[in-house]
């Protein structure tokens, strides 16, 4: 599971992002961008962030580490900021924590990562459905001349389907992703030459693991998923959905 840590100042706000994440000191001394259970997007945006990041990880690519923290009431007193300040109040209990890396910047094509790094960017971008790497926003950082990918809460819309209809994996499966405004899609050889390894290093209960990092509280029931092991059940099928029929999402990829 991710590590649990409690929030003991809130520093600042990124007002460049649209959820207003912010930068907020921790009780383990370490500093963190949070994001917000009680943003506009909802906790899917959250579930969507710790899936990908896990995924990533399994794939060999950097990820800042990610843990659950929670916001004592006391801390929105001392915020100046009213919009910051309910936001803090809308965010009780568990929150998304993403390390902070210190003195790193938004990728600008100067330190292009190694190609296959690159394909495997890209690969796990067809498939989680990620829309949100291209040059408008990149969501990479470059930190001591490495990439470490970022902002994930743009994966996995299927999820946002489920209040209104029953989950469909083979829906899923089926979607086209089209690649072309990829960030990275002149870097590297195609994902379908990357397809056999980042299968492979997603098998054998990976899925699953992943998923089971999720904490309970971020999981939204609804009439077809009664409880938390329904919907986890229903994030692993979806991925292993997709995983069985690459032929109908490796093609919109460079």
């Amino acid at each position: 599971m991710l590590d649990t840590i409690t929030a003991t100042r809130y520093v600042t706000p990124l007002k460049e992002g649209g959820s207003l994440p912010g930068i907020v000191e921790a009780d383990d001394d370490g500093t963190y961008v949070v994001k917000f259970r009680g943003a506009g997007q909802g906790l899917k945006v959250l579930v969507a962030e710790v899936i990908v990041a896990g995924l990533a990880g399994h794939l060999g690519l950097r990820v800042p580490r990610l843990a659950v923290i929670g916001i004592p009431t006391s801390i929105a007193r001392y915020e100046a900021d009213e919009e910051v300040q309910d936001l803090l109040n809308a965010s009780p209990g568990t929150n998304l924590a993403i390390d902070f890396l210190p003195g790193a910047f938004g990728y600008d094509g100067s330190w292009p990562p190694a190609p296959h790094e690159a394909a495997l960017v890209r690969w796990l971008d067809a498939f989680t459905a990620n829309v949100d790497r291209t040059w408008a926003n990149p969501n990479l950082l470059v930190w001591h001349r490495n990439l470490w990918l970022i902002d994930h809460g743009a994966a996995l819309y299927f999820h946002h389907g489920w209040p209104r209809r029953a989950p469909d994996p083979a829906r899923f499966a089926a979607l086209r992703f089209d690649g072309a405004d990829h960030v990275l899609a002149s870097v590297g050889p195609s994902i379908a030459s990357v397809h056999d390894e980042a299968s492979a290093a997603l098998g054998a209960g990976v899925l699953a693991d992943v998923v089971a990092q999720v904490p309970d509280e971020w999981l939204e029931l609804n009439d077809w998923l009664p409880d938390a092991a329904a919907v986890r059940t229903a994030y692993v099928d979806h991925l292993a959905a997709r995983l069985s029929a690459p032929a109908a999402w490796l093609g919109g990829m460079p």
